[in-house]
């Protein structure tokens, strides 16, 4: 995820605190990725009782500055989604670093061994469960929005309920689509998955990488290039229908309402987990 409005902590916790006390909730920080001069990924232990589906997000963060007057040190907390996929022994996050961003900051200097603070207690709508039953299905992700969607391309789920998965990636540079292309070219060797899922299940999958600044195989804004037809041109398919099509939507604000409302136009209804329908969208992601 990204940054957001702080989240704080009601009770502050003095800088000359214990460590134990001053690092609630702490996991540690076990693989450490850089991409670019904005983005980054890391890994870190995942609590023993902690259970989550795939798509979902949970708060993370550091120990903040202390007060200048009061010396109380208070917990910096975002919401990041999962990137691993829930059978994953540890978690996976991926983020943009914000030169004055008041938790990234900080986060994109964290090494391995490091601790950070996580809050067990995923949520969010980016889950099979919001979805009613289809043949084909659609990510569309925007910057690190490709976060959660690393998550589902990684869940045998995914494969189980659907013929083909579409998933679109639009970032400004060229090197901003690494992670994801990355990710999505190891599976076509991931042993594992192959064999809970079935040998060439990686198949099923069409990935459409865009950028919208730097020059790059494939050039423009996916919503520009779904209008045009040039996008379902390129894959080889028809444009959606509410009768076959779902679609997960993650990506900055602009983004998500432009999205929406072409979904819609095709006929699909907005989803919840309490009520299915065609599409869902993170509420929680910025860009």
């Amino acid at each position: 995820m990204t940054e957001l409005k702080p989240v704080t902590e009601s009770t502050a916790i003095k800088a000359d605190a214990p460590k134990k006390m001053a690092m609630p909730d702490t996991q540690t920080v076990t693989e450490v990725k850089h991409y670019t001069d904005r983005l980054f990924s890391f890994r870190c232990t995942r609590p023993a009782t902690m259970r989550f589906r795939s798509g979902e997000f949970v708060m993370i963060g550091l120990m903040g500055d202390p007060d200048p007057k009061t010396g109380k040190v208070k917990p910096l907390l975002r919401a990041y989604s999962i990137a691993s996929p829930s059978w994953d022994e540890e978690l996976e996050f991926y983020s943009i670093k914000v030169q004055d961003g008041p938790l990234t900051s900080k986060l994109q200097h964290i090494k391995v061994g490091d601790e950070i603070i996580l809050r067990p207690k995923p949520v969010g709508t980016l889950v099979h469960d919001a979805l009613l039953p289809g043949k084909r299905l659609w990510f569309f992700a925007t910057g690190t929005g490709f976060a959660p969607f690393a998550s589902l391309l990684r869940e045998p789920q995914t494969y189980e309920d659907y013929d083909e998965i579409i998933i679109t990636h639009t970032c400004r540079e060229a090197g901003e689509l690494t992670y994801g292309r990355d990710l999505i070219e190891g599976l076509k060797t991931d042993e594992l998955l192959g064999e809970v899922i079935g040998e060439g299940f990686w198949k099923k999958i069409k990935y459409y990488p865009t950028t919208t600044r730097e020059e790059s195989a494939k050039m423009g804004r996916i919503t520009d290039l779904m209008r045009s037809g040039e996008a379902f041109a390129d894959l080889g398919v028809a444009p959606l229908n509410a009768e076959t099509d779902r679609a997960m939507i993650c990506g900055n604000l602009a983004f998500n309402l432009e999205l929406k409302e072409m979904l819609e136009g095709y006929g699909l209804e907005e989803g919840a987990n309490s009520d299915p329908k065609h599409y869902v969208v993170e509420k929680a992601f910025l860009d």
